[in-house]
């Protein structure tokens, strides 16, 4: 092998394995002790950081640096990536998703496309990737995007606005923007965008909405998806509470033991039903139709467990 070549079979084995001794490198490479330690020293220089070590067990080992080199995949590694980073969607992942397609080979190419042609995620919305790393871009490069949108009533309408920040929440994308015609924020889901003329006029951020982007959008979903909310003090930490909650009920701390909880059901008596399985003690506040179903509920179930 030329050194090149050599140099990326070597990086191959130190990436398959934490140690490799010298010896069996360099009967796996067909060369010298002595070349495999310029070698070594080439991929230093390249900035991977192989470390070495000395004695009966010693050997080569590949660790961490403080940047990110190039890394080398086997065909099942490069698929896998390409299909969970398609699944992401995030800007991050949208921008790695690009790097890799660019380089994928084109039968691992067709093998990630009929992998999401025949698999299946959580039910929710589809989303077009294409559309998703559209409005990402957007968001990252501050370009306005104009798009037809549909609403609730399958009423469609034109929507000029400055993205800032995509959301993903209870299984659905969300889009989060200055809507120029109505002056205000305002959320859209992505599955109901229908992109019309991205890459448009630059523009300056805004300063996030209260509660920030996520907020504004968890708020927001709330809303529509609850037909009665009810504020309520749970005894926990914010932190640990929002991992028992589910993702549409905002959480703000109150202190290092309490939080408030902006929670919603359809339904008072349902509302206290998941309450009370959070097992957590909890204060209502200031929502009668709330306390009566707490109060039936724990009557019912204090007969129950009485029998």
């Amino acid at each position: 092998m030329d050194t090149a070549a050599r140099l990326l079979r070597l990086l191959t084995l130190l990436q398959s394995r934490p140690d490799r001794p010298g010896p069996e490198l360099a009967e796996r490479l067909e060369v010298s002790t002595r070349t495999v330690r310029a070698d070594v020293e080439r991929l230093r220089g390249l900035g991977y950081p192989v470390h070495a070590t000395s004695g009966v067990g010693g050997g080569y080992r590949l660790g961490a640096g403080a940047a990110l080199p190039p890394l080398l995949l086997d065909d099942d590694e490069a698929v896998a990536v390409a299909v969970a980073l398609r699944s992401a969607g995030t800007e991050a992942a949208i921008s790695a998703l690009t790097k890799l397609q660019q380089v994928l080979p084109p039968r691992l190419g067709a093998r990630v496309r009929a992998l999401q042609a025949t698999s299946a995620a959580v039910p929710g919305p589809d989303v077009d990737p294409d559309v998703l790393g559209e409005i990402a871009r957007s968001c990252r490069d501050h370009e306005r995007l104009r798009f037809d949108y549909r609403v609730r009533d399958e009423a469609v309408t034109s929507r000029d606005v400055e993205p800032h920040r995509l959301v993903s929440t209870g299984r659905r994308w969300y889009l989060v923007g200055w809507d120029l015609d109505r002056a205000d924020w305002r959320t859209y889901r992505v599955d109901r965008i229908r992109l019309r003329t991205p890459g448009g006029p630059r523009f300056e951020p805004r300063e996030p909405p209260d509660g920030g982007f996520t907020g504004f959008v968890t708020r927001g979903v709330a809303e529509v998806l609850w037909n009665y909310r009810a504020d309520v003090e749970v005894h926990g930490s914010a932190e640990e509470v929002a991992c028992l909650l589910p993702v549409a009920w905002p959480v703000t701390a109150l202190g290092p033991g309490s939080c408030l909880v902006e929670a919603g059901a359809d339904t008072p008596h349902d509302l206290a039903v998941y309450l009370a399985a959070l097992d957590r003690d909890f204060t209502i506040i200031d929502a009668p139709e709330l306390r009566e179903a707490a109060a039936q509920l724990a009557h019912r179930l204090g007969q129950a467990g009485s029998r």
